[in-house]
């Protein structure tokens, strides 16, 4: 007995890991002060592998919080959506990455449409293949079309569909931009649906400070390692010569930016060395390299955005305790 495994072609837009792209953002980054890196740069192999981790932690709500929410409410989202049953359904996720809840929309689609497409677009092609992979084994009548691309630089150009588009942005990721940047992809995204599509956005929104804290700053050290691999990987493929033995992580919550931020704090002061981009580095001690935000959301900044993007909030689901929230948006 054979069991058919489907194939799928990944297609990429831009040259997401070059040297080049490295040598750009830590030239923008890091010659100037406060110093910061771009946060796709977390996001290589090990990167991608030590962001699963902390999905898996206590401290590590989102997650978790998100998946249950989409396991509660799949059958009401994708009746919700407006889409018709007869017609084909495309989804659309931008920062897909595993794809593990997504998993649980995808199902119940095929339960209720004879035809479902997965567009799955992330900047890692590692966490894509994995996706595809578990999608692909376990529902074998979803066409697969995956995409490595950074949705910012790049933004996502679509074929046009004899059907429903349902564009995913799930996982809090809209939180890890700016207010101008959240607009300007969400209004890219807009501009590519026509009528009758529309996006379901997840956004973790404000609560106390120490539960958020702690979601950044695990008691394992996790998001730790994760947020020093970008050290390593400077090292790894620019020759840079980063000790993170003098670097340590910092987790702040800043009230009035309503994010979370996350830094890597030099220990001493110190001198790095890039060969690759021809640099050298004084850091002072205290000083520190800004690599993410994690901005969280009332529900008027959430409205606020969302219209600012071109989108009318239709149905919201939350959790009990109103933590994280999916707003499943139409086109005004």
């Amino acid at each position: 007995m054979t069991t058919d495994v489907q194939t799928f072609e990944t297609k990429s837009l831009c040259p997401l890991d070059s040297r080049e792209a490295l040598i750009d953002e830590v030239w923008s980054g890091l010659c100037k002060r406060p110093r910061s890196l771009v946060p796709w740069m977390l996001y290589d192999c090990e990167g991608s592998r030590l962001f699963e981790c902390i999905t898996t932690l206590p401290e590590y709500y989102p997650t978790r919080t998100e998946r249950d929410i989409v396991a509660n409410h799949a059958g009401a989202i994708l009746a919700a959506s407006g889409s018709d049953y007869s017609r084909p359904l495309r989804l659309l996720e931008l920062g897909a990455g595993t794809a593990a809840k997504t998993g649980i929309l995808l199902e119940a689609a095929t339960r209720s449409r004879s035809q479902v497409t997965y567009f799955p677009i992330d900047v890692s092609s590692d966490a894509l293949a994995a996706a595809c992979e578990s999608i692909g084994c376990l529902l074998p009548d979803v066409q697969l079309e995956p995409v490595v691309a950074n949705y910012v630089t790049d933004p996502p150009r679509l074929e046009p569909f004899q059907g429903t588009t349902l564009a995913m942005y799930i996982g809090s990721s809209i939180g890890n931009f700016s207010p101008e940047e959240a607009r300007t992809i969400l209004r890219n995204l807009r501009a590519e649906l026509r009528r009758g599509d529309a996006l379901l956005l997840g956004t973790d929104m404000v609560k106390d400070e120490a539960t958020l804290v702690r979601a950044y700053d695990d008691g394992e050290g996790v998001t730790a390692a994760f947020n020093l691999n970008i050290l390593h990987r400077l090292n790894r493929e620019l020759g840079a010569n980063f000790d993170t033995g003098c670097f340590r992580h910092r987790a702040r919550w800043n009230a009035a930016e309503s994010r979370i931020e996350m830094h890597l704090e030099s220990a001493c002061d110190q001198t790095v060395n890039i060969p690759a981009a021809q640099l050298t580095l004084q850091f002072a001690a205290f000083e520190t390299i800004h690599t993410e935000n994690s901005y969280k959301f009332t529900t008027e900044t959430l409205g606020a955005l969302l219209d600012d993007a071109g989108f009318a909030i239709e149905q919201t689901w939350t959790d009990p305790q109103q933590w994280y929230a999916l707003t499943l948006a139409g086109l005004r």
